[in-house]
């Protein structure tokens, strides 16, 4: 009789679950893994080149979604890229607009 429960997962022992053929070596992405990538986009977006602040990286309905407001199309476009490669194989959603920064072009009529 075999032990439909021993051979589930990681939790698996033997030769199989040390090294593993090219299949079993590839993990599912875990909750705890896409919090942690999540997590590591968000400290990119703040502490490198950008200084990005006003981004918000969410999990929500299994897929990543990425909203927020930039000054630039130049930093959108960073920001899009920085996603992309943090978060790569996962669902990802953006909504990520750029600030109107230009002057008005007529006078305020009060």
């Amino acid at each position: 009789m075999s032990d439909p429960v021993g051979h589930q997962g990681p939790a698996a022992s033997g030769p199989a679950s040390a090294g593993g053929s090219p299949e079993t070596s590839k993990t599912a992405e875990t909750p705890e893994n896409v919090e942690y990538r999540v997590a590591h986009l968000q400290e990119r977006l703040a502490a490198e080149e950008l200084g990005e602040l006003g981004v918000r990286v969410e999990i929500r309905a299994g897929a990543v979604t990425v909203t927020g407001t930039v000054p630039s199309a130049r930093c959108r476009e960073t920001v899009l890229r920085v996603a992309r490669e943090e978060l790569a194989g996962l669902t990802v959603r953006t909504d990520v607009v750029v600030a109107e920064t230009t002057g008005p072009d007529h006078a305020e009529e009060l």
